[in-house]
C-alpha cells in the first residue's frame, strides 16, 4: 500500500465517472447536483473523489440546494478536501444560481394571485436567516412598479414607518400595496405583530385611496396569505 499512489483528480477517473466529459457528451441536464459541484472543485481528498465528496456535502443538508446555499465558507471548509478556494467557488456558483432565479422572476411583474406574489418574493427573502419586511407597489393594472425593503431583522408596529411607505407610494404613483415578510423559523402562522402591522398600514393607506391587497408570510417553500385566509 505504501508504494501505491492514488489520485482522485477528475482527469484520472474512468470515462463514466468524469462529469466534465458527461456534460460535454450528454448535456448539462444529465448531471446530478453533486456532479455539477464536483466540476467546480476539480478534486476530492485522499479517500474520496470529488463526486463522492460532493455527495457527502449534499447529504449533510438533506440534498437540498437552497440549504447548501446557506452554508458559510467556514462550514463548507469543515469537509475534508474543501479548502477556502473551493468553498468560495461553491458559494459563488450557488449565489449566481440564486441571482439567475431572481432575474427570471422579474419577468413576472403582473400580480394575479397570492401565488404570483410568492414567486416574485421567494427568491428575495424566502431563504434568509433573518426577517425582512418588504412592500410591493402596484399600479392600476396590478403590475409591480416598485419594491422596497421596509425593515430588516424583525417586525413590530413601532418599526413601520407609515409616512415613508405612503410617501413612496405617492412618488411612484402606486394605487395598491402588498406587504411581504419572511419567517426564517418556517412557521406560517401570523403573529400578533404581523396582524397589527397589517391593520396599521391598511388604515393609513385607505386615507389616500390606496388599497392594501394582501400580506404574505413567506418561507423557503410555502407562504401564508392574509387575503386568501380572509383576515386582511
Amino acid at each position: 500500500m505504501s508504494g501505491k499512489s492514488t489520485s482522485f483528480s477528475i482527469k484520472n477517473w474512468s470515462q463514466d465517472d468524469q462529469p466534465r466529459e458527461k456534460l460535454r457528451d450528454k448535456g448539462k441536464t444529465s448531471l446530478s447536483d453533486a456532479e455539477l459541484i464536483a466540476i467546480l472543485i476539480g478534486s476530492g481528498n485522499r479517500e474520496e473523489s470529488a463526486v463522492a465528496l460532493c455527495k457527502r456535502i449534499f447529504a449533510s443538508v438533506d440534498n437540498n440546494l437552497n440549504a447548501l446555499g446557506k452554508l458559510s465558507i467556514a462550514q463548507l471548509m469543515e469537509f475534508k478536501g474543501i479548502g477556502e478556494a473551493k468553498a468560495i467557488t461553491i458559494a459563488a456558483a450557488l449565489e449566481l444560481g440564486r441571482r439567475r432565479r431572481l432575474e427570471d422572476t422579474l419577468q413576472l411583474d403582473k400580480i394575479i394571485s397570492s401565488r404570483s406574489v410568492f414567486e416574485v418574493m421567494q427568491p428575495i427573502i424566502g431563504d434568509l436567516p433573518h426577517e425582512e419586511f418588504w412592500i410591493l407597489y402596484l399600479n392600476n393594472s396590478n403590475k409591480v412598479i416598485h419594491k422596497n425593503q421596509l425593515s430588516k431583522g424583525g417586525i413590530t408596529g413601532t418599526l413601520v414607518d407609515v409616512r415613508l411607505v405612503l410617501k413612496n407610494a405617492l412618488e411612484v404613483g402606486a394605487t395598491a400595496l402588498i406587504l411581504c415578510h419572511n419567517h426564517p423559523s418556517e412557521t406560517l402562522k401570523p403573529s400578533k405583530s404581523d396582524r397589527e402591522v397589517t391593520q396599521k398600514l391598511k388604515v393609513a393607506a385607505e386615507s389616500l385611496d390606496i388599497k392594501v391587497l394582501d400580506h404574505l408570510i413567506i418561507t423557503e417553500k410555502a407562504y401564508f396569505s392574509f387575503a386568501d385566509e380572509n383576515i386582511l
